[in-house]
């Protein structure tokens, strides 16, 4: 079975699984080897939040009674003076935590730039700190990313590069898929020679609890194209970061 299928399989069966009548396709013949149509079935198997989110969302009153029952299960009282208004506040706080279910990452790249004349190499940006929560415990994951990608034909504002792991840093996350994220939809929209993308984070659900070891910091990366296929890139490019 092909990677594309297989994830096409996932999808149907989180659509089934919620009860989400969208129709979700990947675009792709089953048998193509181009990393690009895997790319795209992920996303559209990470896109499953986005329905989820439309046909499921709790009203706010819900949510600020769950942290209302969380604070109570705790162990301490929500009717408290100093906690009278938490629930209110955690609610809020989530809007920002998790803003980028409502964002797009590939409108932010939309608007490229094709004067650029006779540029023939990568374009890096580094050292782009960011805070995510992990998806198991729902507690920070701090870190910074460094993005590159070789353009082709399509060059975008640097600045979107960042934006661009903001809005996926901005969900409940493990950071391999954030890296995965980040890379297939520059690969996807810019369809560059090459993406590399490198983030370095503490998770702090292995910092702050469990196996307790705040100096620990886990990497991960992901290469396509040019960065994949050539090593003395690759190796400029880490010398760079």
């Amino acid at each position: 079975m092909s990677s594309v299928k297989a994830i096409n399989e996932a999808v149907d069966q989180k659509l089934k699984t919620n009860n989400a009548t969208d129709d979700v396709i990947v675009d792709a013949p089953e048998c193509c080897s181009d990393h690009r149509c895997e790319s795209k079935a992920m996303d559209n198997l990470d896109n499953m939040s986005d329905i989820m989110t439309t046909n499921t969302r709790p009203s706010r009153a819900e949510a600020e009674e769950a942290v209302r029952t969380l604070i109570k299960w705790a162990g301490d009282d929500p009717t408290r003076p100093g906690m009278i208004e938490t629930p209110a506040r955690v609610t809020k706080a989530y809007e920002e935590f998790f803003a980028g279910y409502r964002q797009n990452a590939e409108d932010e790249l939309s608007k490229t730039f094709e004067d650029i004349i006779g540029y023939d190499d990568f374009v890096l940006v580094k050292n782009i700190d960011f805070t995510s929560h992990c998806e198991h415990h729902i507690v920070p994951i701090i870190g910074r990313a460094h993005v590159a990608y070789w353009p082709d034909q399509k060059i975008v504002g640097i600045s979107k590069l960042a934006r661009i792991v903001d809005i996926y840093a901005k969900r409940m996350v493990s950071q391999e898929n954030m890296t995965r994220q980040i890379a297939g939809v520059i690969d996807d929209v810019l369809q560059p020679k090459g993406v590399a993308v490198v983030i370095d984070a503490v998770h702090h659900c292995m910092s702050t609890r469990g196996v307790g070891k705040p100096g620990s910091s886990t990497v991960t990366s992901m290469y396509t194209g040019i960065f994949k296929e050539d090593p003395t890139i690759k190796d400029r490019l880490l010398r760079a970061i």
